[in-house]
């Protein structure tokens, strides 16, 4: 680990953090000033690899270390892990029902959310930008962790925030052209198709310094606010990524896309975390 991140407060951690998953938006998205299409086979195991990634992002570098957080409290220790996962579930889900969103490769008749006159870019990105929010509190609140007092003898490390970032900033990559590509196959110019692509990431910093603060300043939530990430992150993992990575004809490979992504991060957390 390079000394002088070592040396950050938690906060600033979270805040560059971010600021590389919002990068990595950005790289992905750049895609589209080269090309306008993109082959279908490889955005389904793109958008798979993502998947897989947050599914294992969210247990061995979330809930685990959430379980552990709780073993000396007088609840079970599978409780606030459990309570904060539904708890970030509900919160997405919330969200969703009430913000106007346009999930990619849906039509315009299929926005979700109460009923609005957005124009379709506003609602793609909206949709994008919501489903970034969990991200990047789960980057803030992994960093936040290493700051918080409770922390001591537990699986959180910042070895382990840095490769959640690196895991998030991975599915971020096809997430930036899955976003763009339909954009530009719309008509709209390579750069504002890039311009829109990576603004949906915008608010992974944003949120991970709101996530680093709170677990900083009050640290008893933390395993509520690890389990929360991570209920948010599996349910756009379910409700999104994995229905855009299923909807066309190219499943197999989409699955083996999951897997492979799953395994991927998983061995980066446990032998490099």
């Amino acid at each position: 680990m390079i000394d002088w991140f070592r040396e950050l407060h938690p906060v600033l951690q979270a805040l560059l953090a971010g600021g590389f998953t919002w990068m990595i938006t950005a790289v992905g998205a750049a895609i589209v000033l080269t090309t306008r299409t993109m082959s279908s086979a490889l955005l389904d195991s793109m958008l798979g690899f993502a998947a897989g990634v947050m599914i294992a992002a969210s247990v061995w570098s979330l809930i685990i270390p959430a379980i552990e957080l709780s073993e000396d409290s007088a609840l079970p220790a599978w409780a606030p892990a459990a309570i904060g996962v539904l708890l970030g579930a509900a919160f997405l889900r919330v969200f969703d029902q009430f913000l106007p969103h346009l999930h990619p490769g849906q039509p315009e008749d299929h926005a979700e959310g109460v009923e609005s006159h957005w124009r379709r870019t506003t609602l793609l990105v909206t949709a994008i930008t919501l489903h970034n929010i969990p991200e990047g509190l789960a980057v803030g609140v992994a960093f936040g962790a290493i700051g918080s007092a409770i922390d001591a003898g537990t699986g959180a490390t910042l070895g382990g925030a840095v490769i959640l970032a690196i895991g998030i900033g991975l599915q971020n990559f096809p997430e930036g052209i899955s976003v763009a590509m339909p954009l530009r196959a719309a008509g709209m110019s390579r750069v504002r198709s890039w311009f829109f692509g990576q603004l949906s990431a915008s608010i992974e910093p944003v949120a991970a310094v709101l996530g680093a603060l709170a677990v900083v300043v009050i640290s008893p939530i933390l395993p509520y606010a690890l389990a929360f990430a991570a209920g948010a992150m599996l349910y756009v993992v379910i409700e999104e990524l994995v229905p855009a990575s299923q909807g066309g004809v190219h499943t197999d490979l989409a699955t083996l896309g999951t897997m492979g992504g799953f395994t991927v991060m998983m061995v980066l957390d446990v032998a490099l975390g």
